[in-house]
């Protein structure tokens, strides 16, 4: 196995992807209080206590749903969670007692086995059990259960995956416009409708262009390939990326305008022509959530846990009723 698989074999570690899905709350926090503090630090003096609460307030929603919402999008869509570390461990025990005690094994490699019970196997150590094991069928297979194969999303798995990733998106985008709606109502309430209907036009524009349309993209992109008959990672991956270009980031934009002007322009009677948002290099760099969509429709798990801190950008866009 080439160096390449085997980095893809150590992301893929349960145990490394639950600690990291453990540590993201931590990451998520952190980042918004750093956040907090420097746009506060941009206020006159005298109005920086205002804007670190209303800053907080709409960024520590953001966090909270962000954080909440793998948890309702699994239960909404009835899709089970990631194993956890304690899980992960009782698991892996079970594996390896059982394959140490019918297999003869060198003294390296069940020091190796034996750290994975509750550890992170270094890269090193991912590479010397495949080269000490894994080139027998017996040993192939067992490291495939302790650390599994990426799957290839099938089609009739897309669709239901599609539709956790776009509830998991939704949830930070309401939050954020809740927790903007408040911090407004706190600290500038003379503003606070009039700010309103800006904060939904962006959670609209930040859900379609960014998100939903997206990763509708990517399904349709899936679906067509599958049913071509292709299924190389490599194929499927630069698919769905097409796929995510033509219906997210040139169709979700006009979408969400095209909604804005004749839907919730109308309702709250502003002016949708003077309000139309226009994607910039920033709406680019948010597709980077779209990584791991592409990530989890092609199988791999790591990329997971993050998907919490890349719609946060999005709900919090969306809570400061950000239009250009």
């Amino acid at each position: 196995m080439n160096n390449l698989k085997i980095f893809g074999k150590f992301l893929d570690q349960p145990m490394l992807v639950a600690k990291f899905q453990k540590a993201i709350p931590a990451v998520l926090v952190a980042g918004g209080t750093a956040y907090t503090a420097y746009d506060a630090s941009k206020a006159k003096k005298g109005q920086r206590g205002k804007r670190v609460l209303k800053t907080g307030v709409t960024m520590g929603a953001t966090i909270a749903s962000a954080l909440a919402a793998p948890y309702i999008a699994s239960k909404i869509t009835k899709r089970p969670l990631p194993q956890n570390i304690q899980s992960i461990k009782t698991s892996n025990t079970q594996i390896i007692d059982s394959f140490i005690k019918s297999t003869k094994l060198s003294k390296d490699t069940k020091l190796i086995l034996n750290k994975s019970k509750e550890r992170i196997l270094s890269f090193k150590d991912v590479k010397t059990l495949f080269n000490n094991i894994g080139q027998s069928e017996n040993g192939y297979k067992f490291l495939n259960k302790l650390i599994p194969e990426p799957q290839n999303v099938k089609a009739k798995d897309i669709f239901s995956e599609i539709g956790y990733l776009s509830v998991y998106g939704a949830i930070p985008v309401v939050g954020g416009i809740a927790g903007g709606t408040a911090a407004d109502k706190i600290t500038d309430k003379e503003h606070a409708k009039e700010n309103f209907p800006n904060k939904v036009k962006e959670g609209l524009y930040q859900y379609l262009a960014n998100i939903f349309m997206c990763n509708v993209g990517a399904g349709i992109a899936l679906g067509i390939l599958e049913k071509l008959g292709i299924t190389s990672k490599g194929a499927r991956a630069a698919g769905m990326t097409a796929g995510i270009a033509a219906t997210g980031i040139i169709g979700g934009s006009k979408i969400a305008n095209f909604i804005d002007k004749k839907v919730i322009s109308p309702i709250f009677k502003t002016k949708a022509a003077q309000k139309e948002r226009t994607p910039e290099v920033l709406d680019i760099g948010l597709h980077t959530d779209d990584i791991a969509t592409v990530s989890l429709l092609s199988g791999l798990k790591w990329i997971e846990p993050a998907l919490p801190v890349m719609y946060s950008l999005s709900g919090y866009r969306a809570g400061i009723g950000y239009r250009n």
